[in-house]
């Protein structure tokens, strides 16, 4: 209720209205509109990150912490986002990321595009239903024709060509087009590391991401194995093992202590030289039952002290202490160990092969990181990148993320189409026509939909520094002519249109998602005639 019946001391009857500055409403066409208004908005910052000539952004949050990118889903989650439907386009890109990878920016550029369209429909009092249901027809026109124009590639373990053409059209817009070939090598490398393509699936769980400041974008590698960021616990120990055989334990290397509080007195020199002598026969014990196992090396959650360093030294077993949990989940996928809760629980059938054990150096700092390679599980590898800042290998990670999502996409379903809005083109020539066929009132919603196709080859135009009206005219006139859907606009000025000889390729999974996401988005906000906001107080 807004309003209370009561009364005063004397009896006599009033009322209360409660408070409605608290309360904001908008209703009609005008909630609609400025629903409209807030998506648009939030798209057109992306605008100017679309295509390989796209430009990146600088995101400072409150904290001042700083991140560089031109990652469509990275850009909109690092926003402060306050308007309710601007961050329904938040959650679209990050839907696309989290679904395919990759096409972030694109689907968000694309939602923004259809939400202008239905404002120039709604400025000519046709219904909102009839605009959300003209768009869904456009919609299915435009996935139809997209399966009709979807090429198969063919790869195989052996055979990458193709695959490493499609990643390097995805990394073509990022910060890493500096080093196309390798990045592109290292995420289908990894991929397939990882794929079963009987079952066409990739488990990303073994494929780990590190990164260290220092080297450049080149010196990034493909470790096949586990890299983590540990040295051996004692400077004299080797720096290299081979054939190792690893105890990977949970347990710490010290004497067993009692559960419940405790206190030990000791009152002579003879009881402390007694506890030491016990303290080094259970660190004696312990090397012993490693050693027994056939085991040349150790792998330790927790740490230990010097004593026990020292005695791991003299038995030539060369250890690394506080390895976190994930790392040490990782070794034992990648070396076929078990985990070890207890030194009594240590057999031989529980240690972990590897070929080679080694230790990195880097330049004149005294970092270093472990490397396990030639492992006896070969799936689990590691992407290490180089670069100059810290801002620059998060974006190098960010990129590779991308490019081995799209590796992925294809070993699911490994049609294409051709990249550079030559298949959007395709698509409005398409939508359009079907827009003529159709003889009621959503033939403009089409026509709108067909346009909004158009903005994605528009803004490739504008960002490359040509004319976004003459490309995408020339663009659609010769793919009519030439009946060619790989046609698009030549953002890197290559001196031809056809992205089939530039190989520019993207996914077909990743383009029909666009559509289908930005068009439900665009829909749902279509039907918004009511958005009452409470404030606080």
């Amino acid at each position: 209720m807004s309003a209370i019946y009561t009364t005063d001391d004397l009896g006599n009857p009033y009322i209360i209205v409660r408070e409605q500055d608290k309360k904001a409403r908008l209703t009609g066409l005008e909630a609609i509109k400025n629903s409209i208004t807030a998506g648009a908005s939030v798209a057109r910052i992306l605008r100017t990150s679309l295509g390989p000539r796209g430009q990146d952004k600088i995101l400072v949050s409150a904290d001042g912490d700083i991140v560089v990118t031109n990652d469509g889903a990275t850009m909109l989650k690092n926003l402060d986002v306050e308007h309710e439907i601007a961050r329904l386009l938040v959650q679209l890109s990050q839907s696309q990321d989290d679904e395919i990878g990759d096409g972030t920016t694109s689907v968000a550029v694309f939602a923004g595009a259809l939400l202008e369209e239905a404002r120039v429909l709604l400025e000519k009092n046709i219904h909102p239903i009839r605009i959300a249901d003209g768009f869904e027809l456009a919609c299915r026109t435009a996935v139809a024709h997209l399966d009709s124009i979807a090429e198969p590639i063919e790869f195989s373990r052996d055979d990458t060509a193709n695959l490493l053409k499609v990643a390097k059209t995805c990394l073509g817009s990022k910060i890493v087009s500096s080093q196309p070939d390798k990045f592109a090598q290292i995420a289908v490398d990894a991929v397939l590391a990882v794929a079963d393509l009987e079952r066409k699936d990739v488990d990303f769980e073994l494929i780990k991401m590190d990164g260290r400041v220092g080297g450049s974008l080149a010196d990034s590698m493909l470790v096949r194995g586990v890299l983590i960021d540990k040295d051996f616990s004692h400077p004299q120990m080797p720096t290299e093992v081979r054939d190792a055989k690893i105890a990977i334990l949970t347990c710490p290397f010290e004497p067993p202590k009692p559960k419940t509080k405790h206190s030990l007195d000791l009152s002579s020199v003879e009881e402390f030289v007694k506890l030491q002598n016990y303290e080094r026969e259970q660190f004696e014990s312990m090397i012993k039952r490693i050693k027994d196992t056939g085991a040349n090396m150790v792998v330790c959650q927790w740490g230990f002290d010097d004593e026990a360093n020292h005695l791991l030294l003299q038995n030539k077993l060369p250890a690394v202490r506080w390895v976190g949990g994930p790392e040490l989940e990782l070794i034992a996928i990648a070396t076929q160990g078990r985990i070890v809760p207890r030194f009594e629980d240590l057999t031989a059938a529980k240690l972990g092969k590897a070929g080679l054990v080694r230790e990195l150096s880097f330049g004149t700092t005294k970092d270093k990181m472990l490397v396990i390679e030639e492992c006896a599980n070969t799936r689990a590898v590691t992407v290490f990148v180089r670069g100059g800042n810290k801002l620059l290998i998060e974006e190098a990670k960010r990129s590779l993320h991308d490019a081995m999502c799209v590796v992925r996409t294809l070993i699911r379903d490994n049609r294409v189409v051709y990249g550079g809005g030559a298949t959007e083109t395709s698509c409005s020539l398409a939508v359009a026509k079907k827009a003529d066929e159709t003889g009621t009132i959503e033939q403009y919603a089409m026509r709108a939909f067909a346009n909004a196709l158009d903005k994605i080859p528009t803004a490739l135009a504008e960002n490359s520094g040509l004319n976004p009206l003459e490309a995408v005219a020339e663009v659609k006139s010769r793919q009519v002519a030439e009946g060619n859907h790989a046609l698009g606009i030549d953002c890197l000025g290559k001196g031809t249109n056809n992205m089939r000889e530039q190989n520019v390729y993207d996914p077909l999974i990743s383009k029909r998602q666009q559509f289908m996401l930005a068009t439900q988005l665009v829909k749902m906000i279509l039907k918004i005639d009511d958005v009452i906001v409470h404030h606080s107080v």
